[in-house]
Order: C-alpha cells, then sequence, then structure tokens
C-alpha cells in the first residue's frame, strides 16, 4: 500500500517576497497494490541493485570508461515513478540513467553492453553511462 499526498496549487510569495502561508493539502489519496504486483517491484528493486553492483565492480576493473554513476540507493524512486506513471507519460533522467532503463523493461543486456562500449549497446556503445536513449520507451 502507498499514500500520495496531494498538494493545492496556487500559493504564491508576494511582491515583498513573504510568503502568504503554507500551501492547503487535500487529504491523501490510498493507493493500493495487489500482491503480484508489489512481488513485481520488488523483483524490479532487486534486479536494479544487482546491476548496478556488476556495473560496479565492472568500472572498478577498467572494463567500463569514462563515469559510471551508479543508482545504488535509489532504486525505489524509480519502481515508484514506474508504477504511478500512465500510458502517454515520458521521463527523461540526468546522469542516473542505467536504473531509469531497467525499469523502464529495457533488456539488461543491451544496458550492459552500452555501459561497457559495445555496438549492442542501447546507443551502439556510443552514449555510455551518461547518455543512454530508447526512443520506444
Amino acid at each position: 500500500m502507498a499514500v500520495a499526498k496531494k498538494t493545492a496549487s496556487g500559493t504564491g510569495a508576494k511582491a515583498s517576497g513573504r510568503s502568504r502561508g503554507a500551501a492547503k493539502s487535500a487529504a491523501p489519496s490510498i493507493v493500493e497494490f495487489d500482491k503480484e504486483q508489489e512481488l513485481h517491484a520488488y523483483r524490479e528493486l532487486l534486479l536494479i541493485r544487482r546491476f548496478e553492483e556488476k556495473a560496479g565492480q565492472l568500472y572498478g576493473m577498467g572494463l567500463i570508461g569514462g563515469f559510471c554513476h551508479l543508482y545504488i540507493g535509489q532504486e525505489a524512486v524509480v519502481i515508484g515513478l514506474q508504477m504511478a506513471k500512465v500510458d502517454g507519460d515520458q521521463m527523461i533522467t540526468a546522469y542516473r540513467d542505467h536504473g531509469h532503463m531497467l525499469a523502464m523493461g529495457l533488456d539488461p543486456k543491451g544496458v550492459m553492453a552500452e555501459l561497457t562500449g559495445r555496438q549492442g549497446g542501447l546507443s551502439k556503445g556510443k552514449g555510455g553511462s551518461m547518455h543512454m536513449f530508447s526512443k520506444e520507451k
């Protein structure tokens, strides 16, 4: 079960720079997931964590060139985003993008190939850790 809090908009600052007060927030809405959805989310969390641990090892061995910004400790962020998004939503990320690619359902082998600069990578090995892209997802 997750709780999503919605806030009212329209609160701003006066010309003097002082706030009009705290934003009024609506009652939290409860979002419930069934056991299958929760298990899927947990598996995705594990996939991202294990993938990033392996990427860290490969980077330490010098098999990943340039920078390698790992997503360890942030796995739940992207899984929560994926569970909340609806058809038509698009996402863009910055340099910690491996977890996003995996959470969107891209093949871990393709993501790893990109990290290691191989032709089979998502961007044919040219984007590396920070510039992965998939126009399908």
